[in-house]
């Protein structure tokens, strides 16, 4: 909206020409989610709490996770409206890179928000179906990739591998399944590493920050040159966004560290790590996307392990699985995994970067 209404005016008044800038609107952009959520965070997670929309915790897990039963979940919500507020002010509405990143996490918070609703009212950890959530996912995914692969450019289709400055292959159609099911996959990644106090929050922070520099210098057409890495026109727009979830994240950590005043529960979950992927597959990471989110893959390999062994052995590979709970169940304490855990993300988003020069 400033972008639309107010940078005009810069022929009247030229210090409105910082409006143009993308590191000052992106900055912007994360005050703005992060004074949304300090400000109307309190109020939301005390109507949540009024309307008793508590967490109802597996029975299964960590016996130190049954006080826990009854906070206050759905804590998305604010964090996705506050999203939407901060990027209807400093976006450039002409970008359509960023609505469907917008499209993305609303879309994707729907499904999440019914899967919490259904948990709250029946009063347990079930909540949608599998296979209605996996539908659900689905046709979003399918919609979001099949309009990115009609309205691309020429590298839209080309297969990137990290560490390789080439295009390995031009992948045409097949793009459209593999974008669907990296979206459905990092999606439910994501959703799989909320479980415990702050650990998501803190974990799309480091993400959210590392996809805000790899969109910013794929947007620039010099640093792109210089690092060998696919120009995308308008990526750089996408950064705002970025920067904004990074406010948002922070924001939400205040309320969501230990001890918990409120969970993100899987409308934030699943919205945001959807929205990962699509702007993974609009600026060409779509394989160090795998590195950036380290911690994530982690997560779904282990459930994917444990359900497999059980089902072909009987046997669990795991104390528990996502593989946080393992750790507790370990003996480490919340507070160390978590910690643990997002100096492991940081180690991956290191790395992730580094392959800008390596290759």
């Amino acid at each position: 909206m400033f972008y639309e209404f107010i940078y005009p005016l810069v022929r009247f008044f030229t210090p409105l020409n910082v409006f143009q800038y993308l590191s000052f609107r992106g900055a912007y952009a994360a005050l703005t989610t992060l004074l949304l959520c300090f400000i109307f965070g309190p109020k939301i997670i005390e109507a949540l709490a009024k309307l008793k929309v508590g967490q109802s915790v597996r029975t299964d897990g960590p016996a130190t996770h049954l006080t826990k039963s009854g906070t206050p979940t759905m804590g998305g919500l604010f964090l996705i409206l506050s999203l939407l507020i901060s990027m209807l002010l400093w976006m450039d509405f002409s970008n359509w890179k960023v609505w469907i990143c917008i499209i993305t996490l609303v879309a994707f918070g729907i499904i999440g928000f019914l899967d919490d609703y259904l948990k709250v009212t029946k009063k347990n950890s079930d909540g949608l179906s599998g296979r209605g959530k996996l539908i659900g996912q689905f046709i979003i995914a399918a919609f979001v990739v099949i309009f990115m692969y009609l309205n691309g450019e020429a590298e839209t289709t080309l297969l990137y591998i990290p560490f390789f400055k080439d295009p390995v292959l031009d992948m045409g159609i097949f793009w459209v399944p593999f974008g669907i099911l990296l979206i459905m996959g990092t999606s439910n990644a994501v959703n799989f590493s909320d479980g415990l106090d702050g650990l998501l929050s803190g974990l799309l922070i480091i993400v959210f920050i590392t996809l805000a520099a790899l969109t910013y210098l794929s947007g620039h057409f010099e640093f792109s040159e210089y690092l060998g890495i696919p120009f995308i026109s308008g990526a750089g727009e996408i950064m705002i966004f970025c920067l904004a979830a990074v406010g948002a994240c922070i924001g939400f950590l205040w309320f969501n560290t230990h001890p918990a005043e409120v969970f993100i529960g899987d409308v934030g979950s699943l919205s945001l790590g959807g929205v990962v992927a699509v702007i993974a597959l609009l600026i060409k990471k779509e394989l160090l996307i795998l590195i950036i989110g380290g911690v994530f893959v982690l997560e779904i390999a282990s459930v994917i392990i444990q359900v497999a062994s059980y089902k072909l052995r009987k046997k669990r590979v795991f104390k528990m699985a996502p593989l946080h709970h393992h750790f507790e169940l370990s003996g480490w304490a919340e507070s160390k995994v978590v910690v643990r855990f997002w100096i492991l993300g940081g180690l991956f988003a290191i790395i992730a970067l580094s392959t800008l020069k390596i290759q």
